[in-house]
């Protein structure tokens, strides 16, 4: 069954240039030009990626990409803007979006993002689908005081839930599962990212930095998350 993409982009012209595109790729498609109808479209919907304007009317994309993050925690959300700042890239990732484009972009490269972000998002179904079906009987990896649920993709730290990004729990469950190896940026990349992400190591530097604010006591001498130095990242547990 194909997947459904939800478009939420108020400028017309280039929400049906987007919507004929993907239809022509073979997604169902549905499109929405504001916020407050794009919450109610994607909780009607539950579909399989959104594509999120950030300037919309109603309700910015912002907020709407940080409610949809709370209600569809697994959902691939990838931002549009129009605005070439590394400020507001990064306020869009922290809110919960999987991945950004700049406007103006290429259909080729906007089909490869929603590509990668669907794979990744099947992959992880497969991978943890087994373990997501019972409450009862949840998969944990413990680390002390660090705890990742499986079941409910969730992690604890002291006992309190932390308030992690799709991207984050991905990465932090990539390095408990290969605890104690020293894994190179590049691998990481292609494995939580995928091998057809656009992008560059950089970008597992910056989930690196959010998450040992989140899980290390001195973020200035992690001891959970060590880097090795001209090699990469090695986890400690």
């Amino acid at each position: 069954m194909p997947d459904t993409i939800l478009i939420v982009e108020d400028e017309l012209a280039l929400r049906e240039t987007l919507s004929y595109t993907l239809k022509k790729e073979g997604y169902n498609v549905e499109t929405i030009g504001d916020g407050r109808s794009a919450l109610d479209a994607a909780r009607r919907l539950k579909p399989g990626l959104v594509l999120l304007d950030l300037m919309i009317p109603e309700i910015d994309g912002f907020e709407v990409c940080r409610i949809l993050r709370n209600e569809m925690r697994n959902t691939p959300i990838l931002m549009l803007t129009a605005r070439d700042d590394e400020m507001d890239r990064v306020a869009g990732l922290e809110v919960g979006a999987d991945d950004y484009l700049t406007k103006p972009f290429s259909m080729r490269e906007l089909l490869a993002r929603v590509k990668a972000q669907l794979r990744r998002s099947r992959l992880l179904q497969e991978e943890f689908g087994e373990s997501s079906k019972t409450e009862d009987n949840p998969k944990k990896l413990g680390f002390g005081n660090l705890v990742i649920n499986l079941t409910r993709r969730e992690v604890t730290l002291h006992d309190k839930v932390l308030r992690l990004q799709p991207q984050e729990y991905d990465l932090l469950l990539f390095f408990a599962q290969h605890k104690g190896q020293m894994l190179s940026r590049e691998y990481v990349l292609e494995r939580v990212w995928g091998w057809d992400f656009i992008g560059d190591s950089r970008t597992v530097d910056v989930h690196v930095r959010w998450l040992r604010q989140k899980i290390e006591e001195d973020t200035r001498e992690p001891k959970r998350i060590v880097t090795v130095r001209g090699g990469g990242y090695r986890f400690e547990g």
